[in-house]
């Protein structure tokens, strides 16, 4: 047999295509949608499948924009186009002209029964979504562990909240078994919320995260068991899965929903500087209002100060005029003692001399009398003078010259009056200040 023409791979692909159209154009189509995108040209991007195939379709913006409804992964639905290869990749590709429903996809009225199921039972009411805390002491993450949506979160949380510790519990977030390793993930995390957790401070918000994908990729997250226990989360659980457009039964039932992993990571604590921000707010507040304190204290001081200088000079007189009174009290018995002696010398002379005898012994313990006398006296006057020192010493304490030797001054108007608010100055006003040496006089320019 002669051997087989040798074919350009572009003139295969050319050949392909015209067998295609010649064959089967124009064609309608009828499956499911997986994988929608709409790129910022705004061209559609998608596949259509049943349960054992799939065709790649892509929908040009004329044509997109005719639709009069948003598709979504999993809807049902007929389109026309033609088929053709997508030259540069070989690819088999459906160019859609037009896409009605054609009724709900098998997996999204899968999801709208369990959804109606669960909001039925209250899993939804918002009387059980609780509030994020502004700064938790831990933050758990459930997602895998090599997936971007990690790698997100754990960036977001560094540049905003690097001193909150993060506690990650690794699950598988695609395929069988992704919804009950993400049940297990997050009763881990659970146990970590205790109070006398030893190995790290309590766990007090949760974030179950999952980058974009098609609804067969995000099925996990509309596990029912994953819903319930999602909904027995101790503290407040925050779920960003897929895209913004995406929704899935996990973010009804959480606490918080976001529309990205890193949204939830902003979310999840507020940002650092925002707090440091209101620290240094409060700290000017307290600064502010410690110096006002101070200046009143201040003020109040001399004005105590002035009062007690005032008051120490009246009671320095009184002291002195109590002192005087004590020395004239006590002078009065020693000149009376001089009178009775020499009117008893007088009568010395006149009597005989057993009564002078007897006189001279009167005399002599008069003198001693005298002498214990001047003692008594000697000795009350010092106390007296001790009781004077220390009085003098207690109002020395509180001498307002003291005061001013401190750096103060206390500040008078031409009438002697005390000066203690700025409401009391006046531009051109004539002021004194005295200070621990002298006064010095003032005027008031502004």
């Amino acid at each position: 047999m002669p051997p087989p023409r040798a074919w350009t791979v572009s003139a295969l692909c050319r050949a392909v295509a015209d067998t295609l159209d010649a064959q089967f154009n124009p064609v309608s189509l009828r499956g499911e949608i997986s994988g929608f995108s709409r790129a910022a040209s705004g061209h559609c991007y998608f596949s259509i499948k049943d349960d054992t195939g799939q065709i790649r379709c892509a929908m040009f913006r004329r044509a997109a924009g005719l639709m009069d409804f948003a598709p979504r992964d999993g809807e049902l639905v007929e389109v026309q186009g033609r088929l053709g290869v997508y030259e540069a990749r070989g690819d088999l590709q459906l160019i859609v002209e037009s896409m009605e429903r054609a009724g709900q996809g098998v997996l999204f009225e899968q999801f709208l029964r369990l959804k109606a199921k669960l909001e039925a039972e209250g899993l939804f009411d918002v009387a059980h979504k609780r509030t994020l805390p502004a700064q938790p002491r831990a933050i758990g993450v459930v997602t895998s562990l090599g997936a971007a949506a990690w790698h997100d979160v754990v960036t977001a949380l560094q540049r905003r909240v690097p001193h909150i510790p993060v506690v990650m519990a690794p699950a598988l977030v695609q395929g069988a078994g992704a919804a009950a390793t993400l049940a297990l993930a997050l009763q881990n995390i659970y146990a970590l919320t205790a109070e006398d957790n030893p190995l790290c401070p309590p766990v007090d918000v949760i974030l179950l995260v999952r980058g974009g994908g098609s609804m067969d990729d995000l099925w996990a997250f509309n596990d029912e068991n994953l819903a319930r226990v999602i909904a027995q989360s101790p503290v407040p659980l925050i779920c960003g899965v897929g895209h913004e457009t995406d929704f899935t039964i996990a973010d009804f039932v959480a606490d918080v929903r976001a529309p990205t992993p890193t949204a939830a990571a902003e979310i999840a604590a507020t940002d650092r500087v925002v707090g440091l921000e209101a620290l240094s707010v409060l700290e000017n507040r307290l600064n502010r209002g410690l110096l006002r304190q101070q200046d009143r204290q201040a003020q109040r001081l001399d004005s105590v100060a002035a009062r007690l200088g005032v008051g120490m000079a009246h009671q320095q007189d009184r002291q002195a005029q109590r002192l005087s009174a004590i020395a004239a009290r006590l002078s009065r018995p020693q000149a009376l003692l001089g009178q009775q002696r020499q009117w008893l010398d007088q009568l010395a002379h006149r009597l005989p001399a057993s009564v002078r005898s007897g006189l001279t012994d009167s005399g002599h313990r008069l003198e001693r009398l005298n002498d214990r006398l001047g003692f008594s006296r000697a000795q009350q006057g010092q106390q007296r003078v001790q009781r004077l020192d220390r009085a003098a010493l207690r109002l020395s304490s509180v001498d307002p010259h003291r005061v001013l030797e401190r750096g103060y001054a206390w500040l008078t108007d031409d009438q002697g009056q005390a000066l203690t608010h700025a409401g009391q100055f006046q531009p051109g006003q004539s002021v004194q200040a005295t200070l621990s040496d002298g006064v010095v006089p003032l005027v008031v320019k502004v």
